[in-house]
Formats: structure tokens, sequence, C-alpha cells
């Protein structure tokens, strides 16, 4: 860096340190918000959600022959099986955006094509079924039939779209990348490879089952009162393969893998979620931003209303089913139809942590050309939908 860069950064830390505005409230409070907020993702957010995900994406990256990730995602699969595949991801995952980039970037560095990759980045947050079904029961069933079509059409949309734009560059890095491999023997049966994939899978998503709502006796209140039962049962069952099955080589690299994965993700997502509590404060409180200047900006059904909805909920950190309470307030403050609508599609699959990790993982050209797709086509369905409940 040169001596005039240093001494202008000087300057504007000087600047910044010497005007720092620490007698404001506002400013006070929106750094405990941050404070709290990456305390409680980080108390509640980090052991069962991220920690296993990192585990599941070393394994993915060590463990499934690459072979299959390219026949299933890669650039010459066939598209309706795996567009199919990616698109109902989330179903199975029910995890948030932050969750599932370990995830999509054990599949997108192992060969995958970056259009089913992408529809997996967007499906696995944005069609959580619980979600879907907590928005019908408790925003209405209109809202959560629209949220579920939705994300699926909008991974589909949006894989397809990012595949076309970077075709060029995709055909460069699958020819130069060496993924062309042929199939090879696995040390596993395939049978033994889904229960030990399986295991890791149901201890991510029974680890964190939510509570249900009070005065539930549903399934889901049935499954709660027992999770802890089968997330045991689940991890027993990954010890018990794991030493059964694997050799101590293997073991070694996939806690490489896992450490790589973690050392790139944790710092940007824990600054992330600093930047967002900073910002737009926590669930029920304020940031720096007052909510009146949100929620004045997202009544009715116009376009500024929807972009206005769109952009917030993509920068905004939202942890699995918390999207649901925080919609529900603004609604109750005069949020329209449309600009909810805008908000479930575009906030659950995308936030400010997840941007700056997606940043690392597929460079800040593709980061962006996502972003401004998923904000797009979030307004666009939010306006149409606002039109048709009106």
């Amino acid at each position: 860096m040169k001596d005039w860069k240093k001494f202008l950064y000087i300057i504007g830390i000087f600047l910044g340190c010497f005007y720092l505005p620490v007698e404001n409230l506002r400013f006070n409070n929106a750094i405990f918000e941050a404070l709290a907020l990456v305390r409680w993702y980080a108390r509640e957010h980090v052991i069962l959600c991220l920690v296993p995900a990192f585990f599941i994406a070393g394994a993915i990256s060590v463990f499934v022959n690459q072979a299959s990730v390219i026949k299933y995602f890669g650039a010459r699969a066939n598209k309706l099986l795996s567009y199919s595949v990616a698109s109902v991801s989330g179903t199975i995952l029910a995890v948030c955006s932050c969750t599932v980039l370990p995830l999509f970037s054990g599949i997108y560095k192992r060969g995958a094509g970056l259009g089913p990759a992408i529809a997996f980045l967007y499906s696995g947050p944005a069609i959580n079924v619980l979600a879907i079904i907590l928005t019908a029961r408790i925003l209405g069933w209109k809202l959560g039939l629209a949220r579920a079509i939705g994300a699926v059409i909008f991974s589909v949309v949006i894989g397809l779209l990012m595949h076309l734009i970077f075709l060029k560059e995709e055909r460069a890095r699958h020819a130069n990348g060496n993924f062309d491999v042929e199939e090879i023997k696995e040390t596993r049966s395939l049978g033994k490879t889904v229960l030990y994939f399986a295991s890791m899978v149901l201890f991510l998503v029974f680890a964190n089952w939510s509570k249900p709502l009070k005065g539930d006796t549903g399934i889901w209140a049935l499954v709660y009162q027992y999770k802890w039962w089968i997330t045991g049962f689940s991890f027993i069952s990954l010890l018990v393969m794991i030493f059964k099955w694997f050799k101590k080589d293997e073991l070694k690299e996939w806690t490489f893998a896992t450490w790589g994965f973690a050392l790139q993700i944790l710092p940007l997502l824990l600054g992330g979620v600093l930047i967002s509590g900073f910002l737009l404060g926590r669930v029920g409180q304020e940031g720096i931003i007052p909510s009146r200047f949100i929620e004045a900006l997202v009544g009715g059904n116009s376009l500024r209303a929807n972009f206005f909805s769109s952009i917030v909920a993509a920068f905004m950190y939202f942890a699995t089913l918390t999207e649901v309470p925080i919609l529900q307030g603004l609604i109750n403050s005069g949020m329209g139809q449309g600009p909810a609508l805008a908000l479930l599609l575009a906030g659950p699959a995308l936030s400010l942590p997840s941007m700056l990790v997606l940043r690392s993982i597929m460079g800040i050209k593709k980061t962006v050309i996502y972003i401004a797709l998923v904000v797009v086509m979030a307004t666009i369905s939010g306006m149409f939908f606002g039109v048709i409940v009106k």
C-alpha cells in the first residue's frame, strides 16, 4: 500500500474517532444491539447450526465422490434432474442464509455447475417447510402459499439466469478445473454413505427443531418433545459409523476440510452480524435506523415499497423462523401484503453476513448479480401478489 493511501486511512480513522457520537443515545443503543445480536447468534446459532453445517460441508468435500457431484449438479448434468433436486433441498435442510453457505461452498468447489449450486443456495433457507407452515398459520394461507410457490420458482429461475449470465466463465472453470473425472470405486457402499450423511443432516435438523406455538398438540409439538432423543440417537449413530467405517487418515482430512470452511466463513459471518445488529437491531428492538422509517416506506403496494422491502430484507440477518414475528409486527404497523411477500422471498435467502462470505467464495461480480436477481425478482413478485390479494 502506498504511503498516501495509508495517510488517508489514518486521517479517516482519526476523524471517525474524533467525531464519534458517544453521547447520542441511539448510537449507544445501536452498539448495544450489535453486541446483543452477535452474542445471541453465538449462543443460539453457532454450536448447533453452523458447526454441524461445517462438518457436513467438510464431509462433502472429502467423502463425496467428485464424479457423483458432477453427475447430478455438474455443467453437463441433466438440467431437469439437477434443478429439481436443488430447488427442493430446503425442505430437507431447514437452514438459514448463513448455515447454507458452507454446504454451498462444498458442492460448488467440488464441481457443481453454478446454476444448480445457486438454486441450492437459494432454496436451502427459502424453502424451509416449517417457516412456510408458520407463515401460513400466523400471517395467512395466501402469504404462506405464495411464499412456497415463489421460493421454488425463484431457485430455478435465479439458478438458470446465473448459469446463462456466466456461461462463458463456467465453461472455462470446468475446462480448466479438472472436473471431468472418471467414476472411481468407492471405499464405502452407497448405503453406508447415505446413512453417514443422513445422521449428520438429522442432527442438524432436529437439534434446531423450534418450540411449537402455545397450545399446539400436533405432530410438530410431538417431535419437539422428543427432539433431543432423536438428536442423541443421530449423534451416537454417527459416532458408531465413524468408528467402524472410517480410517484415521480420512478423519484427519475431514477435520482439516471442516476447519478450512470454518476459518473462511465464521469471521465474516460474525462481522456481518455485528453490522446488521448495529444498523437494524434485533427483533422488537431498534438499531441506528429507526423502525418508523422502515414502516413508513413499506406501506401499500407501490414499486418503492416493494423494492425497499426487498433491499432491507436482503441486508438484514434473519435466523430461521425469525422473519415471521418480524413480519407480523411490520404488518400490524401497516406493511402491505406485497412488500411482506417481497421480504419473505429476499430476507431468508440473503443477509449482509452471507453476502460477505459469498464474495469470498465466488467473487464480487457473481455475488452482486445474485443479490440483484433476488432483489429484483422479490420486488416484482411482491407487486404482483399485492395486486392479486388487494
